[in-house]
């Protein structure tokens, strides 16, 4: 499932020092080399000559340790041995996008949500299919066979204008490729097999085009066709972050985003629909967003409530350390949703344990325990996360230091911390630094060098 909250740009890669980027990868990097298929790790230049010498497509999975649904992927999904059959289809590459190393691909193909399948084309270096988020194995197996397809040629009527707008959304042009997905779906009949699939993507693509209330109201009309299933899952998660994403003022932002909040609150009831946890997830997320944009303090704690004691089940039942880290970022998120950042404290502090090379437990308890008072180990917490770190996320672990200081009453230190954040993010690959990111750092910055925020300074 693709989730429009967790893994956008805002809140993804973001930066690794010069002594750190060759640092080895967090265990979790190992996922892929577990599971059926022969994936190349981070060598896109390997894996494109390889393509090419096959004849055969490129298939890349882009990927961060930050991200939660790339690690569900990578310990749920991309493990099955259903898999195994497809080995020979495809050549297969992951990158991690926190490593500058890769900064090169990122270039050609940009990555704008985690994680992000590409189908390229080896003969043009095209990306034929571009698919960001999570997929079940079935899903998986229809993208195989749309990025061949597209790569063979001869698709025709409804099928080629889905191959079509695949691949504009590969080149980066989402306001063309809904276009293309649009007609696709007025074209095709009522039982046609790939609806669902082509839903989602237009519903992406709109998203990408800034296309809020269009992405909303498709889903709105489209999605009582979806039969309950993982599709219908999906639809109602990209139309609702479509209605979340809707500018404040906008006079159907409401009930567009009340239209959806039910779809969503249907696809969690009862029969259940076969999805991983990782997709339920994102729905309570949305969900608490939903209610937080209407100002119902009450109503998102109570999914908040719901949502961390799904959270807390599944994390029980997961069946190693990696899998069950899948669920930490969520269940901080739920629990500071709470007010009681407590909550997924010890969660936390066993991930740590267990994966001593992740620098994502010790960055996420540096937040909880500032939140929950705890000052010292906080900052002890953020020490162990910028030790570990790589990529781009330094300045998101940076940040967070900040933040620290700032509670610990130092404003002379915070101050120094975010220069040396900024300092830094010129040192890193354009691709692999968030605008946004960088301008909230400076703005931070601003407000603690405002005379306000100065003791003792003169109004």
């Amino acid at each position: 499932m693709r989730s429009l909250l967790a893994c956008l740009l805002l809140s993804g890669s973001i930066a690794c020092t010069a002594t750190n980027a060759n640092a080895p990868a967090p265990a979790s990097a190992e996922a892929h080399a577990e599971g059926p298929l022969p994936f190349i790790p981070d060598d896109y230049a390997r894996a494109l000559a390889d393509a090419k010498a096959k004849g055969v497509p490129l298939f890349v999975d882009t990927w961060a340790p930050w991200c939660h649904t790339c690690r569900s992927m990578r310990a749920y999904v991309f493990t099955d041995k259903a898999l195994a059959k497809h080995a020979d289809r495809f050549v297969w590459l992951e990158l991690n996008t926190d490593l500058t190393q890769n900064a090169t691909f990122q270039e050609k193909y940009p990555v704008e949500f985690w994680p992000t399948f590409f189908i390229i084309d080896p003969r043009e270096e095209k990306a034929l299919l571009r698919f960001a988020g999570s997929a079940t194995v079935p899903q998986l197996e229809r993208l195989f066979e749309d990025g061949e397809r597209a790569y063979q040629g001869g698709a025709t009527g409804a099928e080629a204008l889905l191959a079509r707008g695949d691949a504009l959304y590969g080149e980066r042009k989402p306001a063309e490729a809904a276009e293309a997905l649009s007609l696709a779906l007025a074209e095709a009949p009522a039982d046609w097999s790939r609806r669902g699939r082509a839903l989602e993507s237009l519903l992406m693509a709109q998203y990408g085009a800034k296309q809020y209330v269009p992405c909303a109201q498709k889903a709105v009309v489209e999605l009582p066709r979806v039969p309950r299933s993982l599709s219908l899952a999906n639809g109602v998660l990209n139309g609702l972050g479509c209605a979340l994403a809707i500018p404040d003022g906008t006079p159907e932002a409401a009930d567009l985003r009340h239209a959806l909040e039910a779809k969503a609150r249907e696809v969690l009831a009862p029969p259940a629909i076969d999805m991983e946890a990782d997709d339920r997830s994102g729905l309570y997320e949305v969900l608490v967003e939903a209610r937080k944009q209407d100002k119902d303090t009450a109503g998102a704690k109570q999914v908040a409530q719901e949502w961390l004691t799904f959270l807390e089940g599944e994390a029980a039942k997961a069946p190693n350390p990696e899998a069950r880290s899948v669920f930490d970022s969520h269940r901080m998120l739920a629990a500071m949703t709470l007010e009681q950042p407590q909550r997924a404290i010890p969660a936390l502090e066993q991930s740590e344990k267990d994966l001593p090379q992740d620098y994502n437990p010790p960055a996420r308890l540096a937040t909880l325990y500032r939140l929950s008072g705890r000052l010292d180990d906080a900052l002890a917490a953020n020490d162990r996360a910028l030790a570990r770190v790589q990529g781009a996320r330094r300045l998101s672990v940076l940040s967070g230091r900040a933040d620290i200081q700032v509670a610990r009453k130092d404003t002379a230190g915070a101050v120094k911390t975010l220069e040396e954040a900024l300092t830094f993010a010129k040192t890193l690959p354009s691709a692999q630094v968030s605008p946004r990111q960088v301008e909230s750092l400076e703005k931070k910055l601003a407000g603690l060098k405002s005379p306000a925020a100065v003791p003792g300074a003169a109004p």
